[in-house]
């Protein structure tokens, strides 16, 4: 499968993973590059110390390229990113921030950089910025959400309609079905979160992974709206949440309800009742954790089945 998000990256398929907090290890990133996509590690949850650790690690369990995903509001932006230029990571996805104040340095230092936007707005300042691709994502991806609350089938052609730059869909997407609605809109690569974040490689304690595939349709919901949108499981301090919003709580209030560490309690170590459980919609259609390797296999197969099958209009 060759596009130009495949020849950007040097990759096989053009399937990325989410850099996804206390998920996107480097366990993770490897097994997602050496089945023949772009793994990303989640920094967000890291130090800079730390991230140089997992970077390090997985140069030794993959030669394929990979990258870092570095949310630019992060405390430790700076830091995450001076060491991604002396490790000489080929790849970086940046969010959470203006694309211009990193994207022309990571080039000249080789690296490829991708941007994640919620808007054909933030999609146009990125083509400005100059980024390599644009991740355009919908409102159905889990974690951290776009104000907009735009829908990935609405908002990748209106993107596609705007830029001329490599599109790269997410939210929603863990199928080989997925993948081809994705590209007939105007995407030419995926990044999936919610599909990699249940695998046998994720980081994620089992324990949230058991739960997430048994969620039903609408067991998810966009919350804590006047803080960061955030697509979350209805567990009990969701409700907490849900209540405070409801009276019309402020957003300090909020963040007192919200406090330190909660998707750490929540994601990695495994407190389904007072976690911060974080995950997208998708999750209620999947219902099984297998390897990396093999959620890659069996989205290509439905991906080249479903398209072969599509009758000529």
């Amino acid at each position: 499968m060759d596009n130009r998000i495949t020849s950007l990256f040097g990759v096989k398929y053009p399937i990325i993973s989410g850099g996804m907090i206390w998920c996107s290890g480097w366990e993770l990133a490897s097994a997602v590059s050496n089945a023949g996509g772009l793994g990303l590690i989640g920094s967000g949850s890291m130090t800079p110390e730390v991230l140089r650790e997992h970077i390090q690690k997985c140069k030794k369990a993959t030669d394929k390229p990979f990258g870092v995903n570095v949310p630019l509001i992060f405390r430790f932006a700076e830091e995450m990113m001076e060491i991604i230029m002396q490790e000489k990571v080929p790849v970086v996805f940046t969010s959470a921030g203006n694309p211009k104040t990193w994207t022309k340095i990571l080039q000249e230092n080789g690296t490829k950089v991708a941007h994640v936007v919620s808007s054909t707005k933030f999609a146009i300042k990125c083509e400005e910025a100059g980024v390599d691709a644009i991740v355009a994502e919908g409102f159905e991806a889990g974690g951290h959400n776009g104000r907009e609350e735009t829908t990935t089938m609405v908002l990748i052609p209106q993107v596609r309609k705007a830029v001329s730059t490599p599109i790269i869909a997410a939210g929603g997407i863990a199928s080989g079905e997925g993948m081809l609605a994705a590209f007939a809109l105007g995407a030419e690569g995926i990044q999936m979160g919610t599909r990699f974040a249940l695998s046998q490689e994720s980081s994620a304690n089992e324990s949230f992974k058991n739960i997430c595939i048994n969620l039903n349709e609408g067991d998810t919901m966009l919350a804590l709206k006047k803080v960061v949108p955030t697509r979350l499981i209805k567990n009990d301090f969701y409700q907490k949440v849900e209540e405070a919003e409801v009276r019309g709580a402020q957003a300090e209030e909020i963040k007192e309800i919200l406090g330190h560490g909660r998707a750490k309690k929540g994601i990695f170590e495994g407190d389904l009742s007072n976690g911060e459980l974080e995950i997208g919609q998708i999750s209620s259609m999947i219902k099984s954790i297998p390897t990396v390797k093999c959620i890659i296999e069996e989205i290509i197969e439905s991906y080249n089945t479903k398209r072969l099958s599509i009758p000529a209009l």
